[in-house]
């Protein structure tokens, strides 16, 4: 196998890397990245990049042609990664979560690519009162984000050809990562009981996200670049965690603060209902992908962060300014002169 993971220098990437090198041990892997967040190392002592034949850097919206000959699978990581950084950056995200991810996925099929894998999300599904969403359930995305998640799946049903492709809806991320970031609710709740032993849930608590550590999108993966087209069909989106991991944000924050003595916990119990909420039905997965399933429980989650977060020496109480949120990064950048407006690189 000769696979290349595009994004692999942000939070997911390492994991997914580690994973593939380890099932695959005689597989050539190559990253290609812009290098957004490739300095922001955490809580490790060696680059992620150690597993890799070969790192590429470059802006996905410029993937030169003839670039995926030879690879057997291509995964699309690479995104504007969250609703913030959507909304912030709107135009930006179409053009690279949605604009630039289906180009290279048509240049895949053309160049002979075999499996083709997309990092879509569960936000699809957008406001989703009552039982847990399936995959054939109406999709409502709400934001710049999830419009280009739901807008790339659809592009991808309309590419021809033998290539394999599948489009993972990832529930929420968390878990401790070699590029780190706190912009996610469970590593928000367990910074949070770090820094100042409090946590606030501005909600009555009462959402439900489905959650899934970055360590079993990695296998998720794992699965997908290898799917035979049987299992699923050619062209397959795919809710992918556990259904023992929905969670509501009461639970999280309760765990967090059981896992960490002497944290504090306060829940705004006259909040108005939170209309983001959610939960969602994996049920398809775990029957197409059964030596794949989710390991890591929501106190694995917590305590992988615990021990990564300490190891880092982390006190920062106000960590929500730092280069632990993505946004904030692309902003000094921007900021610096160092990006414009439009996420490219300048010479400064």
């Amino acid at each position: 196998m000769k696979i290349l993971v595009i994004g692999n220098m942000g939070y997911v990437g390492p994991a997914v890397v580690r994973e593939l090198a380890r099932q695959h041990p005689q597989a050539e892997l190559h990253g290609y990245d812009n290098a957004y967040f490739a300095h922001y190392l955490t809580g490790v002592d060696c680059l992620p990049e150690r597993y890799l034949a070969r790192q590429y850097f470059g802006d996905i919206r410029e993937l030169p042609d003839g670039m995926l000959e030879g690879y057997t699978a291509v995964v699309q990581l690479a995104a504007i990664s969250n609703d913030p950084m959507g909304s912030r950056f709107a135009e930006v995200t179409r053009d690279v979560n949605q604009e630039a991810s289906v180009r290279i996925a048509r240049q895949a099929a053309t160049e002979g690519v075999s499996h083709f894998v997309f990092a879509s999300s569960c936000s699809v599904y957008g406001v989703a009162s009552g039982e847990p969403r399936k995959e054939t359930d109406p999709l409502s995305p709400m934001t710049a984000y999830a419009k280009s998640k739901i807008g790339t799946e659809q592009a991808l049903q309309e590419i021809e050809g033998d290539m394999v492709i599948t489009s993972l809806r990832f529930a929420t991320a968390c878990g401790m990562s070699a590029r780190l970031r706190l912009d996610l609710v469970l590593n928000d709740f367990v910074a949070c009981a770090l820094s100042r032993k409090q946590i606030s849930v501005l909600s009555d608590g009462t959402p439900w996200r489905p959650l899934i550590d970055v360590n079993d999108m990695a296998r998720a993966i794992d699965w997908a670049v290898a799917r035979p087209a049987s299992q699923g069909g050619r062209i397959l989106s795919v809710n992918t965690g556990s259904s023992q991991r929905n969670h509501q944000v009461r639970d999280l924050a309760e765990a967090v603060a059981g896992a960490i003595p002497g944290t504090t916990l306060s829940i705004n119990e006259q909040a108005a209902v939170d209309s983001r909420s959610y939960k969602v039905d994996f049920s398809l997965f775990e029957t197409l992908a059964p030596d794949h399933q989710p390991r890591m429980t929501l106190h694995d989650s917590i305590q992988g962060l615990v021990d990564g977060l300490t190891r880092m020496e982390f006190a920062d109480a106000d960590f929500r300014l730092s280069s632990l949120m993505r946004l904030k990064v692309l902003e000094d950048q921007v900021d610096q002169g160092r990006l414009t407006d439009a996420l490219t690189w300048t010479r400064s």
